[in-house]
């Protein structure tokens, strides 16, 4: 009797053994394929093909989910953000990013894609600037100006793609593209990757990384195209911004080199407003805001700088950045399209935050250098976060 209380006693600490092992595994390793919440399964990350490029490439489509249902999908070509599902306050799902769901709308000219925009986002002045004494000439794209990039741009390439190891609170997919040296008349071959990670804090994270062989100018935004309602248009949205100035600009949105103030005119959103309160008033009037605001980021703390409020479905949009400046801009000349679900959009069907070093800052030492050098690491973050109200 005392042998076989001994075994069984014996037993049963190997089982509690082996069931303690088992919940710290489950506790530390990687979420790779799913972890789950509240009983149920969370498939982090999934891939498939979204379609082929004209010659023949291959175009992937990486689909991100968190613990709440928010779903992100991000695409090879152009690391393009897709389709941003978010709740409102009812906990109902809607697109709230304007895009589209096959990749032939892309290809041919999607007026509102939320890619990735390099290697210079906005405009640079007649499309040149001098660097260590040496002048450059860009693509001249933009009247006789240089604007994101260029004709392609990395908005019309295909990246390498990789799904990161998913963690327990967040999935990742990181994207990689090499600029060589000479495209769109930039100096020096340059690495750039960009990683979109989806947090369980219905935050969405966009992390750039760059590195050059020859000293060049970067500046690297996304272009997303927010519309909180999921359909109509944006200028009814409630839009706050820790922006009391701003880069006045001359009327082909060069900007002066003046930085100004934002006291009494409609570029105020120091106190929430309605985008389209005071959009009229807009003098030269460019059809709606296109406008550079000025954060005071220090490049390396992400600071809270807006908040965006949609009063019918109460969903809110909080956006923090390490980068200096933010351009808003309204939709002015998005023409009629059909998005994701059917969802119709033409003009100021979403506002952008595009945040970024001041446009044409090759050309005015007076802002912040958006100089790269080799051996250097440029490093930027953005988070989009998510909530109802």
């Amino acid at each position: 009797m005392k042998t076989q209380l001994v075994r069984t006693c014996g037993s049963a600490a190997q089982l509690l053994l082996a069931v303690l092992v088992a919940l710290a595994l489950t506790e530390t390793a990687p979420a790779a394929v799913s972890n789950s919440t509240k009983g149920q399964p969370v498939t982090r990350i999934e891939e498939k093909e979204f379609g082929r490029t004209p010659d023949g490439t291959s175009v992937t489509v990486f689909t991100l989910r968190n613990a709440g249902g928010m779903t992100v999908k991000v695409m090879s070509y152009g690391a393009i953000l897709t389709e941003l599902h978010v709740p409102d306050r009812s906990g109902h799902f809607t697109n709230v990013v304007l895009g589209s769901d096959n990749l032939a709308a892309y290809l041919k000219g999607h007026p509102a894609a939320a890619a990735v925009i390099g290697r210079y986002a906005n405009r640079i002045a007649k499309a040149r600037f001098t660097l260590d004494g040496v002048e450059h000439q860009v693509t001249v794209n933009s009247g006789q100006n240089h604007i994101h990039g260029g004709r392609k741009n990395f908005s019309g390439v295909v990246w390498q793609a990789k799904a990161l190891p998913a963690r327990a609170t967040e999935g990742a997919v990181q994207f990689t593209y090499l600029s060589k040296d000479g495209e769109e008349g930039f100096p020096g071959n340059f690495t750039v990757t960009v990683t979109y990670t989806l947090t369980d804090d219905n935050e969405l994270r966009l992390d750039y990384e760059a590195r050059t062989d020859k000293a060049t100018v970067v500046n690297l935004t996304n272009h997303a195209y927010f519309n909180l309602a999921g359909s109509g248009d944006c200028l009814g949205h409630q839009l706050w911004l820790a922006a009391d100035r701003y880069t006045p600009s001359d009327d082909e949105l060069i900007p002066t080199g003046e930085i100004a103030s934002v006291k009494g005119t409609p570029l105020d959103f120091t106190t929430p407003t309605a985008i389209g309160a005071r959009i009229e008033q807009l003098k030269p009037r460019p059809g709606g805001y296109d406008h550079n605001f000025v954060l005071g980021g220090d490049g390396k703390s992400l600071k809270l700088f807006a908040r965006v409020v949609e009063p019918a479905s109460g969903r809110v949009m909080e956006v923090s950045t390490t980068e200096p400046g933010a351009q808003l801009y309204t939709a002015n000349h998005v023409r009629s399209f059909t998005g994701v679900g059917g969802a119709t959009f033409g003009k100021h069907a979403g506002l952008c935050l595009e945040t970024q070093h001041f446009p044409d800052s090759p050309n005015k030492p007076n802002f912040p250098s958006c100089v790269l050098r080799p051996g250097e690491v440029f490093k930027s973050a953005t988070v989009f976060k998510f909530s109802s109200r």
